[in-house]
């Protein structure tokens, strides 16, 4: 199998020891991704669906860094540091995707840095 990785093409400030995204067998796997300045690295602080829409744009660009689509999203995990905010996010979030909506997990974490949300994802890109 080969993998390659792939960077977010805005990312200025490194944050960990991960790749934004690799693809292996036809599939882009991208790392959670939150509401962050990727100049700075700092957060981006707002409401639960500024944070959801900025964090979807993020692996947005990701997708397409790696030729692909975000209609081709396949899978996302969402991380929400409060699930009360569950109604609000699934709105903002399902407003983002033109198509059929990915499948989707989404559960209760304990975020860093005050975040309210994480969202990791698959792309098809085949």
């Amino acid at each position: 199998m080969i993998k390659t990785a792939v960077k977010h093409p805005d990312k200025k400030s490194h944050t960990g020891s991960y790749s934004a995204g690799v693809i292996a067998n036809g599939f882009l796997f991208i790392s959670g991704q939150g509401p962050l300045n990727l100049a700075t690295g700092e957060v981006i602080s707002g409401t639960i669906e500024e944070e959801t829409l900025l964090t979807l744009s993020h692996i947005q660009k990701i997708t397409e860094a790696a030729g692909g689509s975000i209609d081709n999203v396949v899978k996302c995990t969402v991380h929400l540091s409060k699930i009360e905010d569950f109604d609000r996010y699934d709105k903002a979030y399902a407003s983002f995707f033109k198509s059929i909506l990915p499948a989707r997990t989404t559960v209760q974490s304990v975020l860093a840095d005050g975040i309210k949300i994480e969202i990791d994802a698959i792309v098809a890109l085949k």
